[in-house]
């Protein structure tokens, strides 16, 4: 009580002198400037330090550098976590650890761009289905970084299968679900420890199916909640815009006014609209579900109105019908290589998706969405390959690797630290036994800032989730 009574009295004499401070301003006097509020501050910034490696120098073995290129009988030598060198007529530095790749290959590590690792890991319980939000259509507040699981034994199931980079996304029953977290796959006691430094926030949106279900067919009062339909998703995103808009306007007048020298309150900070202006300001990267050619053309559409850009469509089963579009926006496609018909919006998918999108200029990615599909991502690609090669399109194994690889760090943005084997990027590399198109290869050993996060010759050295069954590398967590 005796607190609660200094608390009172502490109360009171804030508000004394705040009242002062008006009635000073309102008769013509003078009141101190307060310190100046920032909007935009990241409490959550990355803690990431790279692991210890040492310098690791591959040679005699065949490489795809990420962005269309081969190189045959080649070396790549990986110092202090970043690429040093690569090319023909290498030597090995003094003391460098030295892995005879004859008969291997050598790529780029993985970047999966829609994962929901960790946010709905495995064990897979009712107590770890952390994805989605779904109270209200714009949960724009919230974010999947805080509901990620670090011990997911996922993480090193995916290093098995090459992956070194992956997007945690939130679900897909929101119109706007949440940021997401782009996170090296390194183990890590929180996520900051594995959040890739540098590297813009994201945000998930959802159109079509998902949104309308979840909502206009919700169990509360199905006549009341929106949105029932594609129109009401449509409005709901345009509301949330235009009130971002708004939201924008008052903060910059409270600077302007702020650097004129008056005493001025802030605008009470929203944590949806924080998100909303970082979207509109070109700070976040949009990844919006998107299934239907028609609701991404929309989607291009309110964009426009709003004077933001769309990063990338996730699923776009139907990107092939409008891959001109998605490559005068400069927006990625990131698509399954045959998951088709598994409800209306999936039912025109077709498996040359992928290749027809590449083969417009477009930017075509290989993704997940699936804790077993990401273990397996090179032969999702190489399903891709062949689909698109039959029907004569005539895409090369080195450039199909870009969509692993470099197109999804540019969806990311982070394709000037990682994505492709240049000198001075991040040593974010995977040596496969044999080709990594073959369904025979196997990722041997994965690398992300040159320190071996996965060495299948050596399992005794792999990280390892006290909820792990097994080895990384023996089977999916099923």
């Amino acid at each position: 009580m005796i607190r609660l009574k200094k608390d009172r009295t502490a109360l009171r004499s804030a508000l004394l002198v705040s009242t002062m401070s008006f009635a000073l301003i309102a008769c013509g006097g003078e009141a101190e400037q307060g310190a100046f509020v920032e909007r935009n501050v990241d409490a959550f910034a990355s803690t990431y330090t790279p692991l210890p490696s040492e310098t690791t120098f591959i040679t005699n073995v065949s490489m795809y550098d990420g962005k269309g290129g081969e190189i045959e009988r080649g070396s790549i030598l990986m110092e202090g976590g970043k690429i040093k060198a690569v090319g023909t007529d290498l030597t090995a530095p003094d003391g460098a650890k030295v892995i005879d790749g004859t008969g291997k290959w050598v790529t780029p590590g993985i970047i999966d761009v829609h994962s929901h690792l960790g946010v709905y890991p495995s064990p897979s319980t009712g107590s770890h289905s952390d994805g989605n939000e779904v109270g209200e259509p714009v949960t724009a507040d919230v974010w999947a970084e805080h509901s990620n699981w670090p011990q997911d034994p996922g993480y090193m199931r995916a290093a098995a299968g090459g992956v070194t980079a992956l997007q945690l996304l939130p679900g897909s029953a929101n119109l706007i679900g949440g940021r997401s977290a782009t996170i090296k796959n390194v183990p890590g006691r929180t996520n900051q420890d594995m959040k890739f430094p540098g590297a813009p926030y994201g945000v998930k949106f959802a159109c079509g199916e998902n949104p309308k279900r979840v909502y206009g067919g919700g169990k509360n009062n199905p006549i009341l909640a929106r949105p029932h339909t594609r129109m009401g998703n449509v409005a709901g995103f345009r509301q949330a815009f235009a009130d971002g808009q708004d939201y924008i306007q008052r903060w910059e007048q409270y600077e302007r006014d702020y650097k004129a020298g008056k005493n001025v309150v802030p605008p009470k900070r929203d944590l949806k609209m924080d998100t909303i202006a970082g979207i509109l300001e070109g700070e976040i990267i949009v990844h919006n579900h998107c299934y239907r050619a028609d609701d991404m053309g929309t989607m291009l559409d309110v964009a426009k109105e709003f004077g933001f850009k769309i990063g990338t469509f996730h699923h776009g089963v139907e990107s092939y019908k409008i891959a001109d579009r998605l490559r005068d926006a400069g927006t990625c496609s990131a698509m399954w290589a045959d998951w088709y018909g598994f409800k209306m919006e999936a039912f025109d998918g077709i498996k040359e998706n992928i290749p027809l999108v590449h083969n417009a200029g477009a930017c075509a990615i290989v993704h997940s969405d699936d804790d077993i599909g990401i273990q397996r991502l090179n032969q999702e690609a190489a399903k891709a390959l062949a689909d698109g090669n039959k029907a004569g399109l005539n895409i090369s194994k080195a450039t199909a690797w870009t969509w692993l690889s470099l197109n999804p760090a540019k969806s990311l943005g982070v394709e000037e630290q990682t994505g492709t084997l240049d000198v001075g990027k991040d040593a974010d590399v995977v040596l496969w036994s044999g080709n990594p198109f073959s369904v025979y290869s196997q990722a041997e050993i994965t690398f992300v800032d040159g320190a071996v996060v996965f060495d299948r010759n050596n399992p005794d050295s792999n990280p390892v989730s006290d909820f792990e069954l097994g080895m990384p590398g023996e089977g999916d967590t099923k």
